[in-house]
């Protein structure tokens, strides 16, 4: 049986992965959410992952910026001007609601959050549309801007919590090409926190106001898009693209020829992209690569793919790829009225370099991962079961003494401290040997280990593997390299 969004729900409440922030207080407000223990162990394999697939193997840098960044990075920007969500207020209660979207729910229109206010005001009169709490008149449509305000010092100097990870690495572009003797095109990574000051949060990771981001900023010569000598190990790779009403399925190199894709820089890191999901588990005959119209494009980006999977609950956008020309470099040197231009040792010529962007939603990736991975076995007493991948479950394996006698409990506590420093492994002897079993498949852990009279004997284990419920013996000696060779990708 297939998962829901409120089975996954219970589950991540039940198993600690995630839950409310400030959940014991009346006044704890929406749209924040905390990583219990299980939550931070996938949160924490998720992102090695990332790291391996995505920034070792492509050989970027990483760096770890500030979240408190001046006023003037968001006047280069353009957040401070152009950040913003149209909202309309109910004048007789006072009730707050986000246009577009409450449109689109009332109606089934799409309304591009960036159509104009006096076009979302006519959409509102023709469809005559009521406050839904009270049933008053609204008020017109203004704009609303997403980023928190801060006062730094006793002054109160004003900054702003970044809305987003990328304007980090902007910012440090030039000391960090300088300093790491930087080629063209460089990727720059980094993990991170974000802000944003969303009108309605729900649906628990899925809309924050506090989230991870994994943003991937690649600087690149914008004369020499197609001169990328690593795509011959991707251009295999399957893309599927949304184009308005038509989806098609082409390799890299075919979806450039077919004018899917724009160029080969573009397509050589959607395929890194789809590579690192299939790692996931997730299933990506439910994934796609959405092309976005003029009207629904972000206000720095000329060409833009929205990566989204399919949930209970709809297409999920997990990343936002973005050409952002040199909109960036080009603000923040008119700005800081520093010269941003790099050399490109490959012909001498100086360049303002032109950026593409793989802005990754940890939050919901996870959250899309537990979904595809979750499933009820109807044939065996409707376990619950979480099919991760090892090497991103946050238990790998439990170590089980089958009782709490004749030596099992110390033989068993033996054998896990042995394990603990190299593994992720969980030592339970409480309760029946199967509802531990069960409690071990609700987290995901591939593998169970348990000690029984047999073991007192001859020194074996045996292996109990989730997925199949099938049983093995194992040497204890053997158990290290067993789990070990589970975790080779």
């Amino acid at each position: 049986m297939p998962a829901s969004y409120e089975a996954v729900m219970k589950l991540a409440l039940e198993r600690g992965f995630y839950f409310p922030s400030c959940e014991i207080y009346a006044d704890a407000p929406a749209g924040f959410w905390e990583y219990g223990p299980t939550g931070v162990g996938i949160k924490n394999k998720f992102i090695e992952l990332w790291r391996r697939e995505l920034v070792r193997r492509d050989g970027m840098m990483e760096i770890d910026g500030c979240q408190v960044m001046s006023k003037s990075v968001f006047v280069a920007s353009g957040h401070l001007g152009n950040f913003t969500d149209p909202i309309v207020k109910c004048g007789k209660c006072g009730s707050t609601f986000r246009a577009d979207r409450f449109i689109t729910e009332k109606t089934g229109e799409d309304v591009p959050e960036k159509m104009p206010n006096e076009e979302i005001d006519a959409i509102i009169d023709k469809k005559d549309l009521k406050c839904p709490n009270c049933k008053g008149e609204f008020g017109g449509v203004s704009r609303f801007n997403m980023m928190f305000r801060i006062g730094i010092g006793p002054a109160g100097e004003e900054a702003y919590l970044r809305p987003e990870t990328c304007q980090t690495i902007f910012v440090d572009f030039a000391r960090i090409f300088k300093t790491m003797r930087g080629r063209l095109p460089l990727g720059v990574a980094q993990i991170g926190k974000s802000f944003r000051n969303e009108i309605a949060p729900r649906q628990s990771l899925l809309r924050l106001r506090e989230f991870y981001q994994a943003e991937i900023e690649v600087f690149c010569n914008p004369n020499k898009l197609d001169e990328v000598p690593r795509f011959e190990e991707v251009k295999q790779t399957i893309l599927r693209i949304q184009d308005g009403p038509t989806m098609k399925e082409a390799t890299a190199e075919e979806a450039i020829k077919l004018g899917l894709v724009p160029n080969r820089l573009i397509a050589y890191y959607l395929a890194l992209l789809v590579q690192f999901y299939e790692k996931t588990g997730i299933d990506l005959q439910k994934s796609r690569f959405r092309k976005l119209s003029d009207e629904e494009k972000a206000f720095y980006a000329t060409a833009a793919f929205d990566f989204e999977v399919e949930t209970s609950i709809g297409w999920l956008e997990l990343v936002a790829c973005n050409y952002r020309s040199d909109y960036d470099l080009k603000g923040h040197a008119n700005t800081s009225k520093q010269n941003l231009e790099v050399l490109d040792p490959a012909d001498q010529t100086k360049v303002l370099p032109h950026i593409f962007e793989l802005s990754m939603g940890i939050d919901r990736s996870l959250y899309t991962i537990l979904e595809h991975c979750y499933y009820e076995d109807k044939q065996h007493d409707d376990r619950v079961v979480l099919g991760l991948r090892p090497y991103l479950a946050p238990v790998l394996v439990g170590v089980l003494p089958l009782m709490k006698k004749d030596g099992l409990d110390e033989k068993a506590r033996k054998i896990h401290s042995d394990l603990k420093l190299d593994f992720d492994s969980f030592y339970d002897e409480s309760g029946s040997i199967g509802r531990r079993y069960r409690r071990l498949e609700e987290v995901g852990a591939p593998f169970a280990v348990t000690i029984d009279q047999t073991t007192m004997q001859d020194d074996t284990v045996t292996v109990r593997h989730r997925d199949n419920m099938q049983q093995e013996r194992v040497k204890a000696s053997e158990l290290r390299r067993y789990l070990q060779e589970s975790l080779k990708q």
